[in-house]
């Protein structure tokens, strides 16, 4: 684990051994992948020290030199804070994962939207006194509940926008689905594409986009016939696990656009679990949320 600590707007990073040798250049560019664009104004507002001091940016460290990061500078939200009741799993300096309820967008499509999640994110936020601005590192579906991960600066932002690309962190979701899952265990690997005749729907199309969909049937409901299961995603195309469990026949209970019965308000999904390596301190952040309450009674009935 990497040792930080913050004081202040300054973020400061004890180098650890496997950092040494290299520079600061090397920690922006390689270690944490940021665009020149990026780097450049860091670089031009002289937002980085070592042990107190600016210095070049190609001098090679040591370990347990200290680098300090302004990264916590008062900024607009770029969005209009709005009280909406969230919960938060997850938070501290630099990230923060949100409950998001059902029939609410992850942010808005236009300025004057209020009733997003990005909204009630950045009334938290100002309830406490902190002014960021947020940035969704990924998006659920409006009807779709659980857990979104938020960058609170935009260095965070980067690193964890590059760690979602390379699939580094792990997204798992609840789904009830129709019928009984006969595999315990299973792989769906379809591209996904548009559907010509409709203006919202995605299908399985030979020329779509890559889509991986690994899932495990939890619970079989006899009285119910529904299957609980977890699914984990190695791709992030628009409805996937919605598109995937219709393709091999058990469409989620509630999903009518992917034939799913309306059995439930809405379709049966709340994305569970997040597991990120923490972008400073290499941590591994574990949040979990239990299966809500609706899926448990819709299980007993």
């Amino acid at each position: 684990m990497i040792q930080t600590k913050c004081f202040g707007e300054w973020l400061e990073i004890i180098i650890p051994s496997k950092w040494e040798g290299h520079s600061i250049n090397d920690l922006f560019r390689d270690v944490w992948q940021a665009p020149k664009k990026q780097i450049h104004t860091i670089r031009m507002e002289k937002h980085v020290k070592i042990n107190g001091e600016v210095i070049n940016w190609n001098k090679p460290l040591k370990a347990g030199d200290r680098i300090q990061l302004k990264l916590f500078i008062e900024e607009e939200f770029g969005v209009i804070p709005a009280y909406h009741e969230v919960d938060v799993l997850y938070e501290d300096e630099h990230m923060m994962v949100f409950n998001k309820p059902a029939n609410m967008d992850t942010h808005p499509n236009s300025p004057e939207q209020t009733n997003t999640l990005a909204n009630a994110a950045a009334f938290y936020l100002q309830a406490k006194g902190e002014q960021r601005k947020i940035k969704h590192v990924h998006r659920l579906d409006r009807d779709t509940t659980g857990a979104i991960l938020f960058a609170k600066h935009s260095l965070a932002g980067t690193i964890l926008d590059k760690m979602l690309e390379e699939r580094s962190i792990k997204r798992t979701y609840a789904a009830l689905v129709h019928g009984r899952i006969n595999k315990k265990k299973g792989t769906i690997q379809e591209p996904i594409g548009r559907d010509r005749h409709h203006p919202t729907r995605r299908r399985v199309s030979a020329s779509g986009l890559p889509a991986i969909t690994h899932y495990e049937l939890l619970e079989y409901s006899l009285m119910q016939d529904f299957s609980l299961i977890h699914c984990q995603l190695d791709t992030g195309r628009t409805h996937q696990i919605r598109v995937h469990l219709s393709s091999i026949g058990h469409p989620i209970v509630g999903d009518q656009l992917y034939g799913g019965e309306p059995l439930f308000e809405r379709q049966a999904l709340h994305a569970r679990k997040l597991v990120i390596p923490h972008p400073f301190t290499d941590e591994r952040i574990v949040v979990e949320d239990s299966l809500p309450l609706p899926f448990q009674h819709l299980l007993k009935k």
